[in-house]
């Protein structure tokens, strides 16, 4: 008697993510982090106060942001609508806005700068805003918030020390790489740090963010008929499946925080015919610059060993969007921002409470490898709500989402300020960005992997 056969999947079981949940709240309840600031300036009550107050007066254009980019999402580099309303609201507060700014259509750029700026003197800092959304369920990651917190640090920030503060509405987060393009055209010319935020389930002054790069295998075989002469042929399908067999075996010797995940995208059109072409469809993820250009070197080992076993041809088309690097957390400034959190009566925990393998990737990590930057998570949502889930996309358009837009607008730009009038804070998180390896780009990383692949 044949078994009946399963018409429904088997639920995942959840034990193992149960338990890293336990962990996480058992971390969280011996948490109990200070975020004090140190060092400072004598005006700073006073210079933070001011903050305060202009985001507060621009609190209805926050949320006209926060509403009616939700409610319009758009998917990248088609971003016309969330780009219109932002720039209304800049312009409202009386800034130039130059739209399609560093090369990309839907980006945005707008800046002030103090009466007495002079960049050999004063420090320039970048605050950034995403609005780009998901296919299918929107603002599921919450860049509608990213989007008003980031005008509102900028706002907030205006007027409040001796320097310069650029607005970057950057598109094109989500599957892609608008910060890359725009770093290629100037975006971080004469920047000294970036700021920005995510929205989250927790609040995090620092969490990791993998390093991510995508390619395209095309295998090309020789069609044949598969009854009457399947030796003529030259399989490719065969080759796309040794290699995603290949990948599996590869990941008991990957880091345990690195990913690699793959979708055999085309395969044949009849099970008569002999596939004479296969596509695979990869993304390669790890924490660490250098071990994401070792795990992709180990990815185009593999591609090009399984054309040779099954006799076909590849080719390999590497970061048809240029790769996201991953982020390098500035420390210094996360306890800054830690500070103004925790003075709106927010609990914000250290990183590392999160493990390391519960990470997603971000383009703001080729800002971070430039530049000392920020990318601190802020609690929108129940504790556990995942990112990029239906779930999101509703809390993103909440009281507590638009508490957290007025939180991080008036953290954003008392970290900005400090930076304007604190050289010391500058000087702190300049020294431990050079102690981490200084700036690494994209293009230069990929210069050196080519080197070393002509030397070998």
């Amino acid at each position: 008697m044949h078994p009946t056969r399963p018409t429904e999947p088997t639920p995942p079981n959840p034990a193992f993510l149960n338990r890293m949940d336990a962990i996480v709240d058992e971390q969280i309840g011996a948490a109990a982090p200070e975020f004090a600031v140190e060092s400072g300036y004598p005006e700073r009550e006073a210079v933070w106060a001011g903050v305060e107050k202009r985001v507060s007066i621009a609190r209805a254009d926050l949320e006209h942001i926060m509403r009616d980019v939700h409610a319009n999402p758009e998917e990248a580099f088609k971003e016309f609508h969330a780009q219109q309303v932002i720039a209304e609201v800049l312009e409202t507060h009386g800034f130039e806005v130059m739209r399609g700014a560093h090369g990309v259509d839907t980006a945005l750029r707008a800046q002030w700068q103090s009466d007495d700026f002079d960049p050999a003197v004063h420090p320039t800092v970048a605050v950034m805003s995403e609005y780009d959304a998901l296919p299918g369920i929107g603002h599921a990651c919450g860049h509608n918030v990213i989007a008003a917190s980031g005008v509102g640090g900028f706002l907030g920030a205006v007027g409040s020390g001796s320097g310069r503060i650029v607005f970057l509405g950057t598109p094109a987060e989500e599957g892609h790489t608008g910060k890359e393009y725009m770093i290629r055209v100037g975006m971080l010319e004469g920047v000294d740090c970036a700021v920005m935020i995510h929205p989250f389930s927790y609040d995090l002054v620092s969490h990791a963010w993998t390093g991510r790069r995508s390619l395209t295998a095309t295998f090309s075989g020789v069609a044949a008929h598969a009854s009457m002469q399947p030796y003529m042929g030259r399989n490719a399908l065969d080759a796309a499946t040794l290699a995603y067999q290949a990948f599996g075996l590869l990941r008991q010797q990957m880091p345990p925080s690195d990913r690699l995940h793959a979708i055999i995208a085309d395969g044949g059109a009849r099970a008569s015919i002999i596939p004479e072409e296969a596509t695979l469809n990869i993304y390669v993820r790890s924490l660490y610059t250098d071990t994401l250009m070792d795990l992709s070197k180990r990815i185009d080992d593999i591609l090009t060993g399984a054309a040779l076993m099954t006799g076909t041809g590849v080719e390999v088309d590497w970061d048809n969007h240029p790769m996201s690097l991953p982020v390098r957390n500035n420390e210094t400034l996360a306890a800054r921002w830690g500070a103004t959190q925790q003075a709106r009566g927010r609990r914000v925990l250290p990183g590392g409470i999160l493990p390391d393998s519960q990470a997603a990737s971000t383009d703001f990590g080729n800002v971070s490898q430039l530049v000392p930057g920020i990318h601190p998570l802020l609690k929108i949502a129940p504790e556990g709500t995942a990112l990029h889930t239906v779930a999101f996309a509703d809390a993103a358009v909440t009281p507590a989402a638009l508490d957290g837009v007025v939180d991080s607008a008036v953290g954003l730009g008392q970290v900005i300020a400090d930076v304007l009038n604190d050289p010391q804070l500058l000087a702190d998180a300049r020294a431990e960005f050079d102690a981490a390896g200084g700036a690494v780009s994209v293009e230069a990383l990929l210069a050196e992997a080519e080197d070393t692949t002509e030397q070998a």
